[in-house]
């Protein structure tokens, strides 16, 4: 078997990469690429691809998005105060090896690979590369059960955290899954979409090639118009949308809401044969509930008429779980190369893990569907 490391997804075979990926979206090789291909990672943005793969002759066995980076911007798990420590201490933090999707907190698989021996002999690899290259750690963010499990075995520590995910329990329809509440939350839904639809607010479901390139332009302005009002810097650019619709058509649902023949908001998901995922959302009027009708009621609907299982609503937000979305815990893989800090930090997930579990418990007793 040998290791390899790669500056682009390009010089991968992207029908063997995507034969380890399977069928998620965010995982895909044309997801990767268009990132790459439109400089939202790459030189200049502190995302420095090293994707990572391992082959049995010309074969690809396993893989890895691995990124070298100069920062924790886009990451979605906070390590700001891990920087801050090493500089306190006179070291170098960055640059960091990360195995993440870029600004997309999707839990899913992490290390691609033909079978669990194939995912160990990969991991063995970037652990190994680790000691020897110079940068301080290696993070595996949002990574599913088979690599925790193999990333704990081999010394790595484990970091818990939180999203809000809504599940389909068979409902037939929107009505169906408002039944399945209490009446307060059922209310409070009720009213909130009517406010929507009194202000003349109807949205419309595009999916695939149905987006044209109005409407990509039009979501790009409300994407960053959205940023702009947190003061914030965009990560995405319009050439990334439009080659994510032009290369993962099957993949793309944007919700267009229109009042009379204008425009006024959009949100963008991505979807696979089970499960929708809210990603970006902005407007260009203030309207009164319209956040939630895009990006919680309108997607539920559509998960519900299309039999998908899960909705999972993105990072944080606990005004979520009123919604009908559920408290769904997130793992991560740490090693820090210097023991002294792996010791520390390690001492740290400790009591973050306490408090996590605190956490969930809270919100499970705050789940707005009625009791049996």
């Amino acid at each position: 078997m040998t290791l390899r490391f790669h500056a682009r997804i390009s010089e991968i075979p992207a029908q063997q990469w995507d034969a380890l990926a399977g069928n998620q979206p965010c995982l895909a090789h044309a997801f990767l690429a268009a990132m790459e291909d439109t400089h939202c990672v790459g030189p200049g943005t502190g995302w420095m691809p090293r994707h990572a793969t391992l082959w049995e002759g010309d074969t690809l066995i396993a893989a890895a998005p691995l990124y070298a980076k100069a920062h924790s911007w886009g990451e979605y798990v906070f390590d700001w105060a891990w920087a801050d420590a090493y500089q306190q201490h006179g070291l170098p933090y960055y640059p960091k090896w990360l195995c993440a999707l870029p600004f997309t907190p999707v839990p899913g698989t992490r290390l691609l690979a033909r079978d669990s021996m194939a995912r160990a002999a990969l991991l063995d690899g970037l652990l190994a590369h680790i000691d020897t290259s110079g940068v301080s750690s290696l993070h595996i963010l949002f990574a599913n059960d088979d690599e925790i499990a193999a990333g704990a075995a081999r010394g790595m520590l484990v970091r818990e955290g939180v999203q809000f995910h809504w599940h389909n329990n068979g409902y037939a329809d929107f009505d169906g899954f408002l039944a399945a509440l209490a009446h307060d939350k059922r209310k409070k839904i009720r009213q909130e979409r009517r406010k929507v639809a009194e202000a003349g607010v109807v949205l419309r479901v595009l999916e695939g090639e149905e987006i044209t390139a109005a409407d990509w332009r039009f979501f790009v302005r409300c994407y960053t118009t959205t940023y702009a009002l947190h003061g914030a810097t965009p990560y995405l650019n319009l050439a990334f949308f439009r080659a994510l619709g032009e290369r993962l058509p099957d993949a793309c649902v944007m919700l267009l809401a229109e009042r009379g023949s204008q425009p006024v908001a959009a949100s963008l998901l991505l979807r696979d044969d089970t499960a929708l995922y809210g990603r970006y959302w902005g407007a260009v009027e203030q309207i009164p509930c319209l956040h939630f009708e895009a990006c919680y009621y309108a997607p539920i609907e559509y998960a519900i008429e299309q039999g998908l299982r899960r909705f999972e609503g993105g990072a944080q937000g606990e005004h979520k779980l009123a919604r009908g979305l559920d408290p769904v815990r997130t793992r991560s893989l740490h090693w820090l190369r210097d023991a002294r800090f792996h010791d520390a930090v390690s001492r740290y997930l400790q009591r973050e893990t306490g408090g996590v579990e605190l956490y969930i418990n809270e919100l499970e007793g705050r789940r707005p569907f009625r009791q049996a």
